[in-house]
């Protein structure tokens, strides 16, 4: 039997958790605090508390900036996790800012849309994420353009990555800092979760938003296992397919070592 009061009490957390910082966010966006970088961090944290998900990380953020880090992308989830784990930005799609409740959350955290089919807006995206990261901001981008079913790393395609060839000083030496990060779903109510369950990981095309937070409530218990990766140094003149072929054999050796259980604890 579902345990619908442990639901009903999800829901009571995340409804109280988002009147508390929602508020103080909007103020911070409409001032441009810098409590806007760092509130979102509470209220993602919160929300993986009353949805019963718990994070482990491995490695660590590099702490050098300008900073981008490159994740593969099995659900909405991932958002989450990150978000609970760094004052990250996020980079999206264009159509992201018209879902229901997920638009007005990436607008709260400053998203940084992209329309990938409009070259003439590219420039002026391209220019406000060089000049977040140039200010210290944490840039996070899910190269494979798609979500997965959590269970392997798709290709990775190296367009995306004119982003970091945007954030290079104009001048001198230095480049920007692609760490990549891989985001396992590996374990469901303390048990090793199988391909059954990678619904639960993964967010299939054809399950809505509403049916896919049920089956998480419904788990109870999610583990997800982070790992930081070793950046990879990108400079001017360096090739981004380059780039994207290193990221992408990072990102799926530490997600199999996950998957497969060879990772330590």
């Amino acid at each position: 039997m579902i345990n619908w009061l442990r639901i009903a009490l999800s829901f009571a957390v995340l409804i109280a958790a988002s009147l508390l910082v929602i508020p103080v966010q909007l103020l911070a966006l409409r001032f441009n605090w810098r409590l806007r970088r760092s509130l979102p961090r509470f209220w993602h944290k919160a929300t993986l508390r009353a949805l019963g998900i718990r994070v482990h990380v491995h490695g660590q953020l590099d702490p050098r900036r300008p900073l981008m880090i490159a994740a593969n992308h099995a659900s909405w989830k991932d958002i989450l996790v990150l978000g609970s784990l760094a004052d990250v930005t996020f980079i999206a799609k264009t159509e992201v800012a018209s879902w229901p409740l997920f638009g007005a959350l990436a607008k709260l955290q400053k998203t940084i849309f992209i329309a990938r089919e409009e070259k003439r807006r590219t420039g002026d995206q391209v220019s406000e994420i060089a000049g977040r990261m140039a200010d210290g901001e944490i840039v996070v981008l899910f190269p494979e353009g798609t979500t997965s079913d959590g269970n392997r790393v798709l290709s990775v395609k190296s367009s995306l990555f004119g982003a970091a060839a945007a954030a290079l000083p104009e001048e001198g030496e230095g480049g920007v800092h692609v760490q990549p990060v891989a985001i396992a779903y590996t374990r469901v109510q303390g048990l090793p979760m199988g391909r059954y369950h990678r619904p639960i990981a993964g967010w299939p095309g054809d399950t809505g938003l509403t049916e896919s937070l049920l089956g998480v409530l419904k788990a109870g218990a999610i583990d997800v296992d982070v790992s930081f990766g070793v950046s990879v140094e990108f400079s001017k003149g360096d090739s981004r397919k380059h780039l994207a072929t290193q990221i992408e054999a990072r990102l799926r050796a530490m997600l199999l070592a996950h998957l497969r259980g060879r990772h330590k604890h």
